[in-house]
């Protein structure tokens, strides 16, 4: 499921395998990372974290009041934002089971994905 996914990945993308097997790339400025497990017995699924924007002025308050307006918008993954010691940190996420993904629709989900977080980026980063 992973190696589908970095072959996938890898007709648009540079992308890094880590270690532990997890799958590293960027979207423009997005940080990605892509991890395989099993939820439950017999449903693998893959992991999707996009890291849209991070240490985002505290000032602007209006962070969390937008995320959760632009989620209502999207149709793949999870927008957060939190809170964090130096700003504001915006995280799309998104898991689905991928057993029987062929690559070329695998990397097709996986493009629509970042290329919303970097849609979401661009509207937060200007």
């Amino acid at each position: 499921m992973l190696g589908t996914a970095r072959r996938a990945l890898e007709r648009y993308l540079e992308v890094n395998v880590d270690p532990d097997g997890a799958i590293t790339f960027r979207h423009g400025d997005v940080l990605c990372v892509l991890q395989g497990l099993e939820l439950a017995e017999g449903l693998p699924v893959l992991n999707l974290t996009c890291v849209v924007a991070w240490d985002l002025p505290l000032e602007r308050e209006d962070v969390p009041c937008r995320v959760g307006l632009r989620a209502g918008e999207g149709l793949f993954g999870t927008l957060g934002a939190v809170r964090g010691k130096h700003g504001w940190d915006i995280t799309l996420r998104y898991a689905f089971p991928a057993v029987g993904l062929e690559e070329q629709a695998m990397g097709t989900l996986l493009m629509l994905v970042v290329s919303n977080a970097s849609t979401v980026r661009a509207e937060f980063i200007g």
